[in-house]
């Protein structure tokens, strides 16, 4: 994990990406890779060439958040390097993320104007290979070094998201694998001994869903276990079954208040 592509827009989430970035960059002696989009507006009808004034307004905000950045960048203790690009926020991370080892993004910005960045969240996660770190608006560091508790039922996209979190695992404190009864078929033992294969050791907990609701019981669990992030797949049964029902990955990306480490 040495290659961080972070998400560089001046909006509300944009300092719980940096410093979290940043902190994953110090932990795996990783390189950031700064990719800051302008996003293109939307203007029905484009009455009064209403999108190129827009469009140059978003170009001259976005300039000078660069400049900003890139003088505290300067005194961090992490190599970095900086890409300007015009479009939507989703498509233009999954065009830059083919050699991204982690996708750094927020979740929740709610501005009149911008995106839903759990929306975002789960377009970039479903068309890249690299799995993400959303973490929460209000989020100001992240801890390598903490409490991880792996969200897991044995399916693919777990199991992506274990091997990919291995680099950081490696790091924690301690690390507890859940499994909740009602889910897909577990296999919580054959994925604590591949931890521990790599020298990580594994708590494994066994819970029942509450009321039959898998995001809920993770919530609960997450909420009294405290960890410092959680780990999970993504959105791992089809798009239109989890828009039926819900889905899990909905659910934590739109209520959990850690850092969610999810691969698709």
């Amino acid at each position: 994990m040495k290659n961080i592509l972070l998400l560089v827009h001046d909006d509300a989430g944009q300092e719980a990406r940096f410093q979290s970035a940043l902190d994953v960059c110090r932990a795996v002696g990783g390189h950031l890779k700064c990719l800051d989009v302008a996003v293109l507006p939307n203007v029905p009808g484009d009455m009064y060439g209403a999108t190129a004034i827009l469009l140059a307004d978003e170009r001259e905000r976005e300039s000078a958040n660069r400049t900003r950045l890139e003088a505290r960048l300067a005194v961090e203790d992490v190599s970095w390097d900086w890409r300007d690009i015009t479009g939507g926020l989703a498509l233009c991370l999954a065009e830059t993320a083919e050699l991204a080892d982690l996708i750094v993004i927020n979740r929740s910005l709610k501005d009149a104007f911008g995106p839903d960045m759990r929306t975002v969240a789960g377009q970039v996660l479903t068309q890249c290979d690299a799995p993400i770190l959303a973490v929460p608006d209000t989020a100001r560091s992240f801890d390598p070094c903490g409490d991880v508790l792996i969200a897991w039922d044995g399916s693919d996209a777990a199991t992506a998201a274990l091997r990919a979190a291995v680099p950081l695992l490696k790091r924690a404190r301690t690390v507890t694998l859940l499994e909740i009864h009602g889910g897909a078929p577990a296999t919580g033992e054959d994925a604590a001994i591949y931890l521990a294969r790599h020298g990580i050791a594994v708590e494994i907990v066994v819970v029942p869903p509450l009321a039959g609701d898998i995001g809920a019981t993770l919530l609960a669990e997450m909420r009294s276990r405290k960890p410092d992030y959680v780990v999970m797949g993504g959105f791992g049964h089809s798009r239109i079954r989890e828009a039926l029902l819900g889905g899990v990955s909905r659910t934590m990306l739109a209520e959990s208040d850690v850092p969610l480490f999810l691969a698709h």
